[in-house]
């Protein structure tokens, strides 16, 4: 909305003409995002706390999270709100990369605060049952692959798979592009969700991944840079470098109330619906691959969940101390702050080979 008026005023003030830079808008959402968050979350906190809407502490877990039990949850709905209003504010909304994103943030949002809302205010232990969720998420992820295979987003779109370090390696799949899409989706969503374990453990790697992916994102919209990098060009996804841009600003304000000790957890309306949105943005940019680096931690939490219950299982033994991992280091002796910081050090260093990526093809 802001953006169509900035470019309306430019034609009579030559000033207003920095806002049809891609770079300058992403360095707006960002400021705006975070801005948003610190000036709403206590407004948040206090409304969650007035209505006892408080994290429940599975019995199962570290008995060190006991103590966290009535702490308000849901905050994930600050960081969608301030997220999607930035995206309005300062994206070119006529770009359909932009509501595909939009469409799998809402979208795995509503399937969140349902979980969350069974959870924490009916009581539900459950929730949302794992088949149901898994249901709701492979449609929409299905829903998201057909557009963009089919052309609705970008006509020109390729359903090429694209691998790092190898330019050459581009295989065509064709309609399995609408599956596999799909999958990148749920898989990326979910593993963000098992991270959320922590106070700012999830937040912070996916801040780092949002950074890594506005810089991608803004390489593949460029023509002339991504030839240079030997990256493939993708028409009209420069505007997600915005996207990434409020939801890297909105993860660095709410990481203001989640850190330790948290004022206030995200909840799975916030976990579920940021990794989906940034899988969707990394299949927009034909970087979906590279997630396996960016998101490193998000997939080694989500592996060692697998693990864990494939060999008790098969085996009855367990490999890991507790899953997802950061409760193994948890079990070990490791304090929650040593073992959020140095996560947080992973992620960091994995973003940054990501990025090296795009001279070494």
């Amino acid at each position: 909305m802001l953006y169509e008026f900035t470019v309306y005023l430019s034609e009579w003030v030559s000033a207003f003409s920095v806002f049809r830079f891609i770079t300058f808008r992403a360095a707006v959402s960002v400021m705006f995002g975070m801005v948003l968050c610190l000036v709403l979350g206590p407004v948040l906190i206090r409304i969650l706390k007035r209505r006892q809407i408080g994290e429940e502490i599975r019995d199962d877990g570290p008995q060190s999270h006991f103590s966290k039990a009535g702490t308000p949850t849901m905050g994930g709905l600050l960081i969608l709100f301030s997220s999607i209003l930035c995206v309005f504010l300062w994206n070119d909304l006529s770009n359909r990369f932009v509501w595909l994103v939009l469409f799998v943030l809402a979208a795995f949002g509503c399937l969140g605060f349902a979980d969350d809302y069974r959870k924490v205010i009916l009581k539900d232990k459950k929730g949302v049952t794992p088949l149901r969720k898994f249901v709701i998420q492979g449609l929409i992820g299905l829903i998201a692959g057909y557009a963009l295979y089919s052309g609705g987003v970008e006509p020109s779109f390729p359903s090429v798979v694209m691998f790092p370090f190898f330019k050459n390696l581009q295989p065509d799949i064709g309609f399995w592009y609408v599956p596999y899409a799909a999958l990148v989706i749920v898989a990326t969503s979910n593993a963000v969700n098992l991270t959320d374990g922590l106070d700012g453990l999830a937040i912070g790697p996916f801040i780092v991944a949002a950074g890594a992916y506005l810089v991608f994102s803004y390489v593949a919209g460029h023509a002339v840079i991504s030839r240079y990098l030997l990256v493939l060009p993708v028409r009209g996804v420069g505007e997600l470098a915005i996207v990434c841009g409020a939801l890297f600003g909105a993860g660095l304000g709410f990481l203001w109330f989640n850190a330790y000790p948290a004022q206030i957890f995200m909840g799975d309306v916030g976990a579920l619906p940021l990794g989906a949105a940034l899988a969707a943005i990394a299949l927009s940019i034909k970087q979906e691959i590279l997630l396996f680096l960016v998101g490193g931690l998000f997939v080694l939490e989500a592996l060692s969940v697998i693990v864990q219950v494939t060999s008790f299982k098969t085996t009855g033994q367990r490999v890991f101390r507790m899953a997802p991992l950061h409760h193994h280091f948890e079990e070990k002796g490791w304090s929650e702050p040593k073992v959020i910081v140095r996560f947080w050090i992973v992620a960091v260093v994995l973003a940054l080979l990501s990025l090296s990526t795009l001279k070494l093809r």
